[in-house]
């Protein structure tokens, strides 16, 4: 009987699956702890990117922003005769044909860069005519402009020169 005794505790004792289940515990965790640094490194690392990528919209409209104000200040400046004209519609920036020869002040008509499309909301001058543009996007900045926190608070104007008298 002491053979058997001794033979049933040596095989328990011998068992893979006691060891084992001890061991798979620990990979587990391991396992467990592994994927969540994962996933919080991936989660960071969207919000850097989409930061970013948010950025370069925000600098691509401030630059398409200009192109705009340059090229009404060109179509203003340029008015034959003695009076001053802003154009009626962002299409006369494509081409003036109050020339003979057709003046360009855009290659292009731009899309606003945030909302993806070109419908830009447009800031009519006192005397008739656009004197500036800005975007129709509600969506909160990452730069804190002079006008406000929103895209469609950053106005791209322009204004002429006024003349100083002493």
């Amino acid at each position: 009987m002491t053979s058997r005794v001794a033979l049933l505790e040596s095989a328990v004792m011998a068992s893979p699956m006691r060891s084992g289940r001890q061991e798979q515990g620990f990979t587990y965790l391991g396992a467990l702890l592994l994927v969540a640094i994962v996933g919080a490194g991936l989660a960071a690392a969207g919000t850097v990117w989409s930061h970013a990528h948010q950025r370069r919209k925000e600098t691509e409209l401030i630059w398409i922003g200009h192109q705009f104000t340059q090229a009404i200040g060109l179509y203003y400046q340029r008015s034959p005769g003695a009076v001053k004209r802003y154009p009626e519609k962002l299409e006369d920036l494509l081409e003036d044909r109050r020339y003979p020869a057709p003046q360009r002040y855009l290659r292009k008509l731009y899309a606003d860069p945030i909302t993806g499309k070109p419908n830009w909301e447009l800031v009519p001058a006192p005397e008739g005519g656009i004197m500036g543009v800005q975007s129709v996007s509600a969506a909160k900045s990452i730069r804190v402009m002079k006008s406000g926190a929103t895209y469609s608070s950053w106005r791209f104007v322009y204004e002429p020169p006024v003349a100083v008298v002493k």
